[in-house]
Parts: structure tokens; sequence; C-alpha cells
């Protein structure tokens, strides 16, 4: 390459990081929507809705959430994509899009290159709850009641890593059960304090109101530590079932295209946001999560190490992921 095109090539990798920076530097100039695939109520939604009131402030344009319930997250994630604007943003735990490729022939997207990585703001821990009607008070006595109950009793669960775990679960210990379908999982609890389901796979902020109001029994969580906002109650390894363990993390996304620039200043104004009120961290908590952010990098290593877990689970149940 002669000398001119060498610099005529400096010159344009100059004037387009130029640009990116710019970008990173003025962003954001409009609102912004956070589209999120659960409901109200929601440990996602808990957090996006305590987290974009501090981001308007910070910004100075508004931070506004909006649900988008139904098709185990592709709805959330349909109307990302067609939004197809750097001002609209998805906020989603990791597991709800690392099992599509597991659960259907052929997806309507490419993760890699239509979910960008922006930031990881929580780790949430998830919870195997039962129906006080079962009277059980363990992960192993509930294991010995379904199975001396095959297909007797129902149970339901949140989509992505919350199902396929528990899924493996009780195909590795053998256990049937009958899948009741719901498409807004923060109306499960309700049922399960009626006995009407009677095993819930969850994150723990879906259960813990009537949890606290004892009208449903959370069993073990997930993580590789005890909920802060549930000390009394064990991880799934100290239960006896390490297989169950789990590490879920969530947060936001930018559209195919967006320069790392942008996301890493995205990123460090959610930090920023999260650290100028310490009583977020403590409401997060309350709900069954614990702060954990990540920029780009650290957010996308963090889903790999999930999708690799979730491979695991997928040869258990016989799954192979779309192509």
């Amino acid at each position: 390459m002669s000398r001119l095109a060498l610099l005529a090539a400096f010159a344009l990798f100059a004037s387009l990081n130029g640009i990116a920076t710019a970008s990173a530097q003025t962003y954001p100039q409009r609102a912004v929507k956070f589209i999120l695939p659960f409901g109200a109520g929601s440990g996602t939604d808990i957090t996006a809705r305590l987290v974009a009131d501090k981001l308007t402030a910070r910004w100075g344009k508004p931070a506004v959430v909006e649900n988008r319930p139904g098709g185990d997250g592709l709805v959330s994630i349909n109307a990302f994509i067609a939004a197809n604007d750097d001002h609209t943003l998805l906020w989603v735990p990791v597991g709800t899009f690392a099992v599509h490729p597991y659960e259907r022939d052929k997806l309507p997207y490419d993760a890699d290159r239509d979910l960008l990585p922006i930031v990881n703001v929580t780790a949430l821990f998830l919870a195997a709850t039962v129906s006080p009607a079962l009277n059980v008070g363990s992960l192993r006595e509930l294991v010995a009641l379904v199975r001396a109950n095959p297909g007797k009793f129902n149970w339901a669960t949140a989509n992505g890593n919350a199902d396929f775990l528990m899924s493996g679960f009780l195909k590795s210990n053998g256990l049937e059960m009958s899948k009741v379908p719901y498409r807004d999982i923060v109306q499960a609890p309700n049922d399960l304090a009626e006995n009407r389901i009677q095993l819930l796979s969850s994150s723990l902020a879906v259960v813990t109101p009537l949890m606290q109001a004892g009208k449903i029994k959370v069993l073990a969580t997930t993580g590789r530590r005890r909920a802060p906002s549930a000390p009394d109650i064990p991880t799934v390894r100290e239960a006896g079932y390490p297989a169950l363990e789990m590490e879920s993390i969530g947060g936001i996304f930018g559209p195919r295209g967006m320069p790392l620039p942008v996301r890493e200043q995205i990123a460090a104004d959610v930090r920023a946001a999260i650290a100028s009120d310490p009583s977020i961290a403590t409401k997060l908590q309350a709900t069954g999560q614990v702060v954990d952010i990540r920029g780009p990098a650290e957010f996308a290593a963090g889903i790999k190490e999930l999708r690799d877990q979730l491979g695991g689970i997928a040869k258990v149940l016989g799954m192979k992921a779309a192509q």
C-alpha cells in the first residue's frame, strides 16, 4: 500500500473513531426506552425502574421502561430489534435468550449480531418454591414426594434459564410433573399459594412478597451464596443438589452496530447512577438480587459462561442448538 493510501486509511479510521467518541460524549440526545420481557413487579422490572429514574436525572433526558412480556422473551426481543434505534435498548436476563437456540429450530435473530452487551446490572437469585399444601421442607423431601407420585403434580417456570435448569433437574432425577405455561410469570405465585400448581422455578424477586407473607415456601436458591434478602434459605448446593447451581445475570443490550465507546459510556453512567444512591442496592437485595456491574467485555464473558453451562444441561435434555 502506498504512503498516500496509508495516510488516507489512517484519516478515515481517525474520522470514524472521532464519530464514535463524539456519539459517546453526547449520548443520549433524546428519550431512551428500555424494553423488558417481563411484566410489572418482576425483578428485572424493579431494577430497570429504579435505575431509569436515576438515569433520567443524570442524562437530562427521559429514561422510560416498556414491559413487553410473552413469547418466552421473543416479543420483547423482536420489538427491540424492529426499533433499530440506539435509543431503544433491551433490558433482559441473559438466560431469557440464551436458551432460545435449544427451544426453536430457527431463530428470528442472531444474538451475537443483534444483542450487543452494554452493561450487566445485577445477579439474580433463582428459587425453587413450593405450595405449602405439599408439606415438604427441603428439596430432598420434594424429590421423594414427586418420585412417589409420578404425574400427580404441576409445575411452572419463568422462561429462560430458570425453565432450562429445572427441566434438567426433573429429568436427571427421574421426576414426572405436568408443566403449566404462563404468559407472565408474575401471576404464578398466586396459583402456587392456592395449590393450583405445586412447584415454581423463577427469580426470587417474583416469589418474595408471598414468601414473606408465609403463603408459599422457598426451598432453596441457585446462587453460589445465600441471597442477602433470604439468609435462612439454603443454596441448592447446601441442599444437596449442586447441579442446580447457576449464577443468573441480567442487564442492558444495544442494537446491531452500536459503537463500543457509546456502550462503555452507558455502562459508566449506569454504574454512576447506582453509586449515587446506596438505597438502590438495598432495595434490590430485598427483591432477591445483588448489584453486579460489568462493562461490555466482562458482560460478554459472563454470557459465554452461562451459555456453556446451558449447553451442558441441553445434553441432559437431549437437545441440540439451532444452527
